[in-house]
């Protein structure tokens, strides 16, 4: 299905001009950058809370004022990922990285909508921080699998 997907896109006027732009290509990797760090960060203290750090802080106001970063950077990754996919989709869909990182993606959204709903009807400590260590290693771990790309295709 990838590989579908990178040769329909291959060649549009979308593809191209996010490879020739001679801005397209930098800028949207400097969004998808800050993307990543006002997601990862906010998501991480919000997992460390519900781990037992800050235990000064009540937990419904630290929630309220992380969760908007992390939703603004998830909002620009999703903007600026499909314009640097566009720009290698071949290549990118046959990188094993890549498809790592889509999957560990994938998974770290359904975690947080799960665990949106388990939250609505109080969970068990067990299950949030379980929940918790969940998110923390599937977002650090699509971090890391992107920045392979670079390196390990």
């Amino acid at each position: 299905m990838l590989e579908s997907l990178a040769a329909a896109l291959n060649g549009s006027s979308f593809a191209l001009w996010a490879a020739r732009d001679p801005f397209a290509y930098p800028l949207a990797n400097m969004v998808h950058v800050l993307g990543l760090a006002l997601l990862l960060g906010p998501v991480l203290l919000m997992d460390l809370k519900l781990l037992g750090a800050f235990p000064d802080l009540p937990a419904a106001p630290f929630v309220r004022a992380v969760r908007p970063f992390a939703v603004a950077g998830l909002v620009l990754l999703l903007l600026s990922g499909p314009v640097l996919f566009a720009a290698d989709a071949v290549a990118l869909a046959g990188s094993g990285s890549f498809r790592l990182k889509l999957v560990l993606v994938i998974l770290g959204l359904a975690n947080a909508l799960a665990f949106a709903r388990v939250d609505a009807g109080r969970p068990l400590r067990p299950v949030a921080q379980a929940m918790a260590v969940a998110s923390m290693v599937l977002w650090t771990g699509a971090a890391i699998a992107g920045r392979w790309i670079a390196y390990a295709g």
